[in-house]
């Protein structure tokens, strides 16, 4: 029996960073996000010599353990250690599995496309299909945060989870006690249309690291930032003001707020924006792009602009003369994660 799963990545459209604690514990969070058809996949299968085979294909890493019910959770592969060992206590009794597990992602780590917690749902999703345990969305999400956040000790925010396990367009409210609400959207189809036609993904050439990005966030919470704070209430406000654009298909409208959105998040933390995101930034707008963010938590990854359509290619092949990065098609999804099995 051989089991498969994946789960779509997402671009972080407005709010993010308010879904990180302690803001969002204090004052609560809002985020919309939209998943597109870049993936996480996992596959797992019985181990052909009774012990503990993790496969990270895309990266070139693996490691091997005997047969145990835990397995060391610090450095290569920690998320599929953490993963497995979640299962194995809370869903097989504490029973071993001798499985092999093969993983990969159409996004490297650091892409601000939320890869990392992406593939955890992909894992979690294929353990669940495994084992036949009956968990929805929201279990899926839930599980997976508290692998990453609680298990692992990783810093980050609460959206990606959840965009990975829903798909489609999200408007999402985090609240204390890790209450959370995924309000799908029904956005119509030619809208969609109209913003994928609109919509220009670009690779920066460089990841980074958003432990540390989303920590000085944290922080700025933390010692009473004022600043930083009312730059998070501004950008809750923005995910509110781009929704109902979205809804309407006022796309122009949603990029003057997606334009001032960036502004306002570049004062939630000093490391969010650096000198070559702010050139990437200059090159689409000069080329005819009415506006431009980093999708995650900043630093570098992914990039989106948006531009009229009639300046799609120009605005695309000065992002290309740079020779410093590249644009990457995507389409957007209404699927989450999802499982199969094969014989």
């Amino acid at each position: 029996m051989l089991i498969r799963a994946r789960a779509p990545l997402r671009l972080g459209l407005a709010g993010g960073g308010t879904d990180v604690a302690p803001f969002c514990d204090l004052f609560g969070g809002t985020v919309l996000n939209a998943t597109i058809d870049l993936y996480a996949y996992c596959t797992i299968e019985p181990s052909p010599d009774g012990k503990i085979h993790f496969i990270a294909a895309d990266m070139g890493d693996s490691v091997t353990y005997d047969a145990a019910t835990a397995v060391s959770s610090e450095g290569l592969l920690a998320l599929h250690s953490g993963v497995y060992n979640r299962i194995v206590a809370q869903y097989n009794d504490g029973k071993p599995l001798p499985v092999t597990v093969t993983t990969s992602c159409d996004a490297p780590p650091g892409s601000g496309l939320g890869s990392s917690s992406t593939l955890v749902v992909a894992m979690v999703q294929a353990y669940g299909e495994m084992l036949n345990l009956p968990l929805g969305e929201y279990d899926v999400a839930s599980l997976a945060y508290q692998i990453e956040r609680c298990d692992l000790g990783l810093h980050g925010g609460r959206q990606d989870q959840y965009a990975a396990a829903f798909g489609g367009f999200n408007f999402m409210e985090f609240n204390g006690n890790d209450h959370v609400l995924v309000n799908p959207l029904r956005v119509k189809r030619w809208i969609i249309s109209e913003l994928e036609s609109a919509l220009i993904l670009f690779y920066t050439g460089k990841s980074r690291d958003s432990a540390a990005i989303i920590a000085e966030q944290s922080h700025n919470v933390e010692i009473n930032n004022q600043k930083a704070i009312d730059a998070m209430h501004q950008t809750k406000k923005d995910a509110i003001s781009m929704k109902e654009c979205l809804l309407r298909g006022d796309i122009k409208q949603l990029g003057s707020v997606m334009e001032s959105a960036w502004q306002t998040k570049k004062e939630m933390a000093e490391s969010i924006s650096n000198a070559r995101i702010e050139q990437f930034y200059h090159v689409a707008k000069n080329a005819g792009a009415y506006c431009g963010k980093v999708s995650g938590a900043g630093g570098g990854g992914f990039m989106m602009f948006l531009v009229d359509v009639k300046d799609k290619l120009r605005v695309t092949n000065a992002l290309t003369a740079t020779r410093e990065g590249n644009v990457v098609g995507c389409h957007f999804t209404n699927n989450g994660v999802e499982s199969w099995r094969l014989a």
